[in-house]
């Protein structure tokens, strides 16, 4: 699956929620893979229901980021603990 898009976009709320438990760089990681369109490094795949358009990425074996896409752009909506 190839999704074209031009950047990533987060929130406040989820730069704060990354800080908080030490994930920044690892977030950062994963974020430059998803651009190197290296998807399956970062276990990139659609959720469930389908039809919502709602993508995930692993940033850590514990953590998940969810996001959908808005004209060409990935916005971040939160990042979920995934245990």
């Amino acid at each position: 699956m190839i999704i074209l898009f031009e950047k990533i976009i987060e929130s406040e709320d989820v730069i704060i929620y990354l800080e908080k438990r030490n994930l920044i760089s690892q977030y950062k990681k994963s974020k430059a893979l998803l651009l190197l369109w290296l998807y399956k490094n970062v276990d990139f795949k659609k959720r469930e229901p389908k039809i919502d358009d709602i993508y995930y990425f692993r940033i850590n074996k514990q953590y998940r980021a969810i996001w959908y896409i808005d004209n060409k752009i990935f916005k971040v909506l939160k990042i979920d603990n995934h245990q």
